[in-house]
């Protein structure tokens, strides 16, 4: 890990911590890290972001709460333009302090349901990644979402371990691509959909 990198990481860590006390960004501790914190707030987004399709790729972070994994994700990948949707407007205050504070370039923080998004056209087919972490994946949350990715884009689920059996069926446009473990003491792992290219009346290759 570069000294930039932890820089940025201890940065965040700490003002999440401060705002922490304002409101609920997360329930892990934060005044007194434990092992799970540090796994889940900075590690296993490190780990996932070595699965980004490219270094300068588009990702939409949905329900970005405290900031994790989506700022980790940045921060690690400076080159990457970033999203974050966020419904909550405490929330999403804090993720603009957390961009300026960190001086991320090239993040935008939506104030809005995700679903609301899709309203405005320039968000259609726009994105390589859509990120998911802490929300309830059902088959029209998975049908909502591949909306915003490009031919070939990429949905990456964190799961914990043994939530696999939660997933609802994947049906096309989007297909399971690949498993990845990301920290095996924990068994968490980055489940990734990819959304299948279509070629007009030829249908789906």
């Amino acid at each position: 890990m570069s000294a930039e990198l932890k820089s940025g990481l201890v940065a965040y860590l700490e003002l999440l911590a401060r705002w922490n006390h304002k409101i609920n960004l997360t329930s892990l501790p934060l005044a007194e890290p434990t092992d799970e914190t540090f796994d889940r707030l900075v590690i296993e987004p490190l780990a996932a972001a070595r699965h980004l399709p490219a270094p300068d790729c588009t990702i939409v972070d949905i329900g970005s709460g405290g900031g994790s994994p989506a700022i980790p994700l940045k921060l690690a990948a400076p080159g990457i333009r970033l999203r974050m949707v966020e419904s909550k407007t405490r929330k999403a205050a804090f993720l603009r302090e957390a961009v300026r504070h960190l001086n991320l370039g090239a993040v935008d923080v939506e104030t809005a349901r995700f679903e609301e998004l899709l309203a405005r056209p320039d968000m259609h087919e726009a994105h390589d990644v859509v990120t998911l972490r802490a929300v309830r994946i059902e088959a029209r949350t998975l049908m909502t979402v591949q909306a915003f990715l490009k031919s070939q884009g990429r949905v990456f689920l964190f799961r914990a371990n043994g939530t696999d059996s939660t997933l609802p069926p994947i049906v096309p446009p989007l297909a399971w691509d690949a498993t990845y473990p990301l920290l095996e003491s924990s068994g968490s792992h980055l489940l990734v959909l990819k959304r299948q290219k279509f070629t007009g009346a030829a249908g789906r290759t």
